[in-house]
């Protein structure tokens, strides 16, 4: 049995807090050494120093602890995406302050990231599938919709940011094996790639 159960409630669940996220690190440094189709959970388990079974509290397999790093990823760049939202004066104010904030936010974490493992592979990326990904996409179908309202472009809502969510994951992550990494330069790509097809959208005149 394990002995957690034993523990006060408060220290038990301050031990399942640093459980999980030592799997997490842990995972984020196996991922980023082997790659995510090399690793497996035994890899993230010896980087761990916990229990096999220990892990298995927290997640069944590999997919579930990625999707968790996913989700993290997601949680944090919301509240971003939200400022960055409140203050845009229209569909292309948002898109520029909205993919230099990504692009910044993506650097900072990887940095963070850096300190403690060389750069092998990229460090996983917000997935739109998972819950949180989900906010994120509807919060930038959202900004489209009130935009096509207000005058902006009059393109299918979930088409265009599927797109715009799609540019700014590919462009970010190859902005990342860049050395340097250029925020800059991987911004105004992006954003020439949105804004350029976006104008060239029917109706997008207007």
């Amino acid at each position: 049995m394990s002995q957690v159960a034993y523990l006060p409630s408060g220290k038990r669940e301050q031990t399942k807090l640093q459980n999980r996220a030592a799997i997490l690190d842990a995972a984020r440094e196996v991922f980023g050494e082997l790659g995510y189709e090399a690793s497996t959970v035994r890899d993230i388990i010896r980087r761990t120093g916990l229990a096999a079974g220990t892990f298995y509290n927290y997640y069944r397999s590999k997919e579930e602890v990625f999707a968790a790093l996913a989700d993290e990823g997601a949680r944090k760049f919301q509240p971003i995406l939200k400022a960055e939202r409140a203050k845009a004066a229209d569909f292309e104010s948002f898109v520029r302050s909205a993919i230099r904030a990504y692009f910044r936010y993506l650097a900072d974490e990887h940095a963070n990231w850096v300190a403690r493992r060389p750069p092998d592979e990229a460090m996983p990326h917000v997935r739109t599938e998972t819950p949180e990904g989900q906010a994120v996409f509807a919060e930038v179908r959202d900004a489209i919709v009130a935009e096509s309202r207000r005058g902006g472009p009059s393109a299918d809502p979930d088409y265009l940011a599927a797109a715009c969510i799609a540019i700014a994951r590919e462009v970010g992550e190859k902005m990342l094996q860049r050395r340097p990494v250029d925020i800059d330069g991987a911004a105004e790509f992006a954003m020439t790639m949105i804004l350029g097809g976006v104008r060239s959208l029917p109706g997008a005149e207007g």
